[in-house]
């Protein structure tokens, strides 16, 4: 007979306690609270109540959250605006707050980011100018950089 792992199962208020903790130590989203409450078998009625809760408490911001996100990739990861706004979609965020999060984004940082990332594969790689360039705008398109940026930067490249 399979051993089932017993849950314990919480009031409403420890509920809300225990999401209040999550979203404390992370910037959190109503889906991903959400998905956190499912696991924890808290009802839907109550699921939104917490949720509804925490947002008036400032425990849940979506816009709060789309921003850090869109900073922390860009900084950290060097990712551009498409695989950002792409994320923020995976998340559930609203297209106004992911609107707003990707305007945060400095353009003179996004282009200094994108001219570095294109030069650094560029020079990289081994064989025809042609060839690098096109490898190079390739690593950039999967790192979700906007086609005019990656073919103004191989024009340059060319010249």
């Amino acid at each position: 007979m399979p051993l089932q792992k017993i849950t314990k199962i919480l009031t409403p208020a420890q509920a809300f306690d225990k999401m209040c903790k999550y979203c404390a130590y992370q910037e959190r989203t109503q889906h991903q609270v959400r998905l956190k409450l499912q696991s924890l078998y808290i009802p839907n009625q109550d699921t939104e109540n917490i949720i509804a809760k925490l947002i008036e408490n400032n425990f849940i911001n979506e816009l709060r959250f789309a921003t850090t996100y869109a900073s922390g990739k860009f900084r950290i990861n060097k990712w551009g605006k498409l695989k950002i706004k792409h994320g923020l979609k995976k998340q559930k965020i609203t297209p106004y707050c992911i609107a707003k999060a990707l305007q945060s984004i400095d353009n003179q940082e996004y282009e200094k980011a994108a001219k570095k990332l294109f030069t650094t594969k560029y020079n990289g790689l081994k064989g025809q100018k042609k060839i690098k360039a096109l490898k190079a705008a390739s690593y950039l398109r999967t790192k979700g950089y906007e086609s005019d940026i990656i073919t103004h930067l191989a024009n340059v490249i060319e010249d």
